[in-house]
């Protein structure tokens, strides 16, 4: 059954799925990275975080960097993976950064480990 993205219920199902995956190691670019990000949708603003490589919902008071986009462009970025949209978006103006930019390139760098990967893939497939 997939939810839709940004839903109540898409992020009750990440948490669930998180919680069962135990402890997914986070490469070192990501272990103590904290970025909040603001996503647009028709129903307004959704508030969530990425915390350590994971996805989390609500936001941290410690995070440096804090991304504003479209939630269509944030489901390209954060669910199905694609960096080259997250280039595109910065360059066209769609995500707005405030804060310490060079989070980001840490971001940009950083190759999911292999949990990580399983972990996308099963949320991937929750989300409509």
């Amino acid at each position: 059954m997939s939810v839709e993205f940004l839903s109540d219920e898409w992020f009750a199902k990440v948490k669930e799925i998180r919680e069962s995956a135990g402890d997914v190691q986070a490469p070192p670019a990501l272990a103590d990275l904290v970025i909040n990000i603001n996503v647009k949708t028709d129903e307004g603003e959704k508030h969530l975080a990425l915390v350590g490589g994971m996805i989390e919902e609500g936001q941290h008071d410690d995070a440096a960097t804090t991304l504003t986009l479209p939630a269509d462009l944030a489901k390209r970025i954060f669910i199905e993976g694609d960096q080259s949209a997250g280039m595109q978006g910065f360059m066209s103006g769609q995500i707005k950064v405030d804060g310490d930019m060079s989070k980001l390139m840490s971001l940009q760098s950083a190759q999911p480990t292999d949990d990580q990967k399983q972990l996308m893939k099963k949320i991937q497939e929750v989300t409509a």
